[in-house]
This record gives C-alpha cells, structure tokens and sequence, in this order.
C-alpha cells in the first residue's frame, strides 16, 4: 500500500483540495480588496488562470510519477518473471534428471 493511501489521503483528494483552497482563496482575496467591477474582473482572470496553470503543472507532475511507476512496475515483473521462469527449468532438468536415474536403477 502507497504511503499516501495508508496516511487516508488520495492524489485526487489531494488535488480537490488544492483547487478548492485556490478558489477560496480567490474569492476571499476579492471580497476584502477594494475594488472598482473591471479591476475586481481582472482580478479574478489573473487568480483562475494562476490556479489553471498550477493545476496543470500538478497534472503534468503527477503523469510523470505515474509514467515512471509504470514502467518500475513493468520492469519489476519483467525481472521477476524471468526468475520464476528460470526456476521452472531448473525444476524440469532436475526432475528429468531424476527420471532418468530412477529408470536407471529399475
């Protein structure tokens, strides 16, 4: 289990909170400036489009880790299927090995 997960948060979670803090945020920014409608508009494109870039980047990030532990946990079963197959023929050399001395001694 993930550290994150046994901690009782998610990514998405995570995520969620980080995009309603902003927005929050945001909003609390605009009600106590005071401001005349065009400067408070603007004020509000600035804030949404500084939360969309970071939540971009978080989203950028987080395929990147997602990438990566893909392809650790592909390279981890592509080892781990090797030594299992490995194993398996050593087992059937050993057990022919041991068939034919046992028909050996017959």
């Amino acid at each position: 289990m993930r550290h994150d997960e046994e901690c009782g948060y998610s990514v998405s979670s995570l995520f969620l909170a980080f995009l309603l803090g902003g927005l929050a945020g945001a909003g609390a920014a605009l009600l106590l400036a005071p401001k005349s409608g065009n400067e408070a508009r603007q004020r509000i494109r600035e804030l949404a489009e500084d939360v969309k870039e970071k939540a971009e980047g978080y989203v950028e990030q987080t395929k990147g880790r997602v990438s990566s532990s893909i392809e650790k946990g592909k390279s981890y079963i592509q080892e781990k299927k090797s030594i299992v197959t490995t194993a398996i023929e050593a087992g059937k050399e050993a057990y022919e090995k041991e068939k034919e001395r046992l028909a050996r001694e017959s």
